[in-house]
């Protein structure tokens, strides 16, 4: 029998949040519950950020360099494969609980008026979506309204007055309840993505989970080094991006970010219940991740930006119920977002996409010999859109959007940023963790740069590579040629 498929993304979670991963403070008990019957990634990276890139990667398998989304609100190109139809030529009605930020191709709309066109917040094409709730989450405003909260119909006042209603009102549970309901109803196999909203800001727990970690005992982020990139400059000075400067804001942040993670914990918990009740707990393969992390006010920075590890380094844990001798372990090696469609399609019997730019994790669950492995993670960062919103420009000459851009390989002991104004960054992490100790030895940035090259030489597009139209055509033919099947 088909395995059932449950794909959890908790929005900008960063990696080190988890009790099992030795965090002092934050209890995850759920999650550490998942990784100790399942793989835990202790390596896990995001492709890009904010969002709308970040979930490009995790949706394609690919790496931005490919796909192209570069801000909230770029186009995903409509010719893209993604996870959703993937889980369709195997047979499944995949369905969504939340929102995945992809904006429609423009070319795939004959309506100029259509809504689709004033919005990134909209579906990903194959999902049938059973529960709705991108910004300005209305249906969840009008369910608390509905219980007799008095709550305005505004996202951000909303979220910013989670902690005055219970927790079993917040938006993880009303999401969570959804999706339990649905599940109910399920007789044969599924594939759904509950994508939480949660920890992401504004920096509001709900209910209980706003007081259950005190701000006095959180630890204080990394301070932002005096010698600074021109781009770590500017970062600090966009609106919402710099953190609090005051210690108290700083601490009640951190500590309103705790508490977040423990209420999509303590749900997630409900589902893992729930699975077990329902008979399907040993045939669901679950896999949860997030779209990017979290600065939480390291290098002086929240939110998500820039080349630090803190806003690309998130949770991975992959459950394969199957496969149990791995189980409990923790995988050491780098893995990364486009490695999840990859490793579902092996879960449900697919091929692997050829635009994939990731590897299947399937060695690592199976506790199998890897044919290969990366020994770094890539990531990438594009801040065209605040010079977009400037006007025309004079194209070709003018190329200043192609210049506001970063690309980072982050190896054990080292990592590499190229901007692309040309300006490079070289950080030497085994003296120093904290990204703040530059590598200056003209051999180690060296090998570090034409690392970078080859790593973009190798995952340019690939999709008809690998054929020569020569008697017929020989070598491997591309999905969807209906007149060769």
């Amino acid at each position: 029998m088909k395995p059932n498929v449950l794909l959890i993304t908790l929005d900008q979670f960063r990696a080190d949040c988890l009790s099992i991963a030795g965090h002092p403070l934050v209890r995850t008990p759920n999650l550490d519950r998942l990784a100790r019957q399942g793989v835990r990634l202790t390596q896990h990276y995001s492709q890009c950020a904010p969002c709308s890139p970040g979930r490009a990667s995790l949706y394609t398998g690919m790496y931005q360099m490919n796909h192209r989304v570069v801000a909230n609100g770029t186009p995903l190109n409509g010719r893209f494969d993604n996870v959703a139809l993937l889980a369709q030529r195997a047979g499944y009605s995949p369905v969504l609980f939340g929102y995945t930020d992809q904006a429609i191709d423009p070319r795939d709309v004959e309506d100029p008026n259509d809504s689709r066109l004033k919005t990134y917040e909209e579906v990903l094409p194959g999902f049938d979506c059973k529960l709705f709730i991108p910004e300005p989450h209305t249906l969840w405003i009008e369910h608390l309204r509905a219980n007799g909260f008095d709550v305005p119909m505004n996202a951000q006042q909303a979220l910013l007055s989670e902690p005055s209603r219970p927790a079993e009102f917040g938006m993880s549970a009303f999401l969570t309840d959804h999706f339990l309901a649905w599940l109910r109803e399920q007789d044969g196999p599924w594939f759904a993505h509950a994508s939480y909203l949660r920890p992401h800001p504004p920096y509001s727990a709900a209910g209980k989970w706003s007081t259950a970690y005190n701000p006095a005992d959180v630890p204080m982020p990394i301070a932002p080094s005096d010698e600074r990139h021109p781009f770590h400059d500017f970062a600090m000075q966009i609106p919402g991006a710099a953190a609090p400067t005051n210690e108290e804001e700083v601490r009640h942040m951190i500590a309103q970010y705790y508490g977040m993670i423990g209420d999509v914990d303590e749900q997630l918990g409900r589902v893992w219940d729930t699975l077990v009740e329902l008979g399907m707990w040993e045939n669901t393969v679950i896999i949860v991740t997030s779209d990017h992390g979290e600065q939480l006010g390291d290098h002086g920075l929240k939110e998500k930006l820039g080349f630090f590890d803190q806003s690309y380094h998130i949770l991975g844990i992959v459950r394969d119920p199957l496969h149990t001798s791995q189980h409990g372990t923790a995988v050491t090696e780098f893995t990364e977002n486009v490695d999840i469609v990859p490793t579902i399609a092996e879960a449900i019997g697919q091929p692997v996409p050829k635009q994939c730019d990731g590897l299947p994790l399937t060695p690592f669950l199976r506790g199998e010999p890897l044919p290969q492995w990366r020994d770094a993670a890539s990531y990438e960062y594009d801040w065209r859109h605040y010079f977009i919103r400037m006007g025309e420009r004079d194209w070709p000459w003018d190329q200043r959007l192609e210049k506001q851009h970063l690309a980072v390989r982050r190896y054990n002991d080292k990592a590499y940023v190229q901007f692309g104004d040309g300006s490079w960054l070289a950080f030497d992490l085994a003296a120093d963790p904290t990204w703040r100790t530059p590598i200056s030895d003209p051999s180690l940035v060296l090998s570090m740069v034409q690392d970078m090259l080859v790593w973009r030489s190798r995952h340019t597009n690939r999709e008809l590579t690998g054929m020569l139209m020569e008697d017929g055509g020989i070598g491997e033919w591309p999905p969807g040629v209906s007149w060769r099947n």
